[in-house]
């Protein structure tokens, strides 16, 4: 197994994210709203809809890695596929861990970056999440 590169992961990362934006834009377009107040501008965040976008982002990562030979369409894209440590296809349950680790590290302040940087450090180059799930990333 050739793991899959530190740049394309970003690449195929970043697409993805554009896919999710265009998707949940529909719904998400009054969650951030700003109020000029005497101190300045505040933002003002509606839970609801906020909680929507994380389950469609959630729900497209997860549905497509499970059910789509481990790929997302970024990762399809940069030849990227999830996989477990022996290189077989990680199943529902790997993949859900994956992603709800994944989004509670980037929901949560300033862990979504700890999250990507193990990438760089870690010797199978792989994120929180993966090592959560016990999963790599590799060539497709």
């Amino acid at each position: 197994m050739r793991l899959g590169g530190r740049w394309r992961r970003l690449f195929a990362g970043i697409l993805d994210l554009v896919i999710i934006s265009l998707i949940s834009a529909p719904f998400s377009y009054r969650t951030v709203s700003t109020v000029t107040g005497s101190e300045g501008f505040v933002t003002i965040t509606p839970r609801a809809e906020t909680l929507l976008v994380a389950v469609i982002g959630f729900l497209y990562y997860w549905l497509l890695t499970s059910f789509w030979n481990g790929q997302t369409l970024g990762k399809r894209l940069f030849h990227l596929r999830v996989v477990d440590l022996g290189g077989r296809r990680a199943d529902v349950g790997q993949t859900a861990i994956r992603e709800l680790v994944r989004w509670v590290m980037y929901i949560t302040c300033c862990l979504g970056w700890i999250d990507l940087a193990f990438i760089l450090f870690q010797s199978r180059k792989q994120a929180v999440h993966d090592i959560a799930a016990r999963t790599l990333v590799i060539d497709a």
